[in-house]
């Protein structure tokens, strides 16, 4: 049987204090409680601190080039369907430099889960703005306030009919454990957008600060199944932060579209050199 044990304990670089913590455990107790080996976990990040979770897991990993982590992910589960594909990157990696691919994954609907640890701020390179900080923000670099409208992923996602919209919050690691599980069993593309404080960068958003905000969407009875309503709850920010399950849909996966897969995984075939041949000297 599968334990936290097995995805190890490995010494990190994080702040003390830092949000990603909570983050690491809760992804480590969901893969856990799922049965999932390491063996058969595929994890892929970008560059950036919640680009080093992978580093500190015992698991198939990658890491990639800054923001491009989902084109990897995907060509991936198309290889080896039957592998459990992750990504992991914070709010610059994934909405930022990554954001073009974010909304053609959505599009695509491949079954793989796609998490972010979102500070509202870039923590590697030392406190700039992300795409989500807080209009007025004051930076080393944005030194007069943040003036850019935040992106709103989650509402975003849900305009685009993603398959499976979350919210999570790293004080939180019970409820946010039970959000990753459900959206690694999702079948389809799924987005968990984690709450993270940065103890070093962001002095806003600090665990205390979400602490008297957010509320749970399932102890109100809530049911991710209209697209309206998830959208509407999408654009609750302020007072009151929800985090749960937004919006849940059942609906065809890339790997649907590929009957070739039906027979197992492309990695198991065997390799057919006279036809890579005849294919290379096609376009000679």
């Amino acid at each position: 049987m599968v334990t936290m044990e097995d995805y190890l304990d490995i010494e990190t670089e994080w702040c003390p204090g830092c949000g990603n913590f909570g983050i690491l455990k809760a992804i480590k107790k969901a893969l856990v409680n799922l049965g999932k080996e390491p063996h058969e976990v595929l994890i892929m990040s970008g560059i950036g601190q919640a680009g080093k979770l992978p580093h500190y897991m015992k698991c198939n990993t990658f890491n990639g080039l800054h923001g491009r982590a989902l084109p990897p992910a995907t060509g991936a589960k198309i290889a080896n369907h039957e592998l459990t594909v992750l990504t992991v990157g914070g709010d610059g990696d994934a909405y930022g430099e990554g954001g073009n691919h974010l909304m053609h994954t959505i599009r695509r609907n491949p079954n793989i889960t796609t998490i972010v640890n979102n500070n509202q701020i870039y923590g590697l390179t030392k406190g700039q703005a992300s795409p989500t900080s807080e209009l007025g923000m004051k930076t080393k670099v944005q030194t007069h306030g943040v003036f850019n409208t935040p992106l709103n992923p989650l509402a975003l996602a849900i305009s685009l009919d993603c398959s499976f919209v979350a919210r999570g919050y790293a004080g939180n690691i019970e409820h946010l454990t039970g959000i990753l599980a459900e959206a690694i069993k999702h079948r389809g593309f799924a987005l968990v957008d984690i709450l993270q404080p940065c103890v070093s960068f962001n002095k806003i958003n600090t665990f205390k600060w979400y602490g008297e905000r957010v509320y749970r969407l399932d102890e109100e009875g809530y049911m991710p199944d209209d697209r309206v309503t998830a959208f509407k709850r999408s654009l609750e920010w302020g007072d009151k932060i929800p985090i749960g399950v937004f919006y849940k849909k059942e609906k065809p996966i890339l790997e649907d579209g590929f009957s070739v897969l039906k027979d197992g995984t492309l990695i198991s075939r065997p390799i057919d050199h006279a036809l890579v041949d005849e294919l290379i000297d096609s376009f000679m």
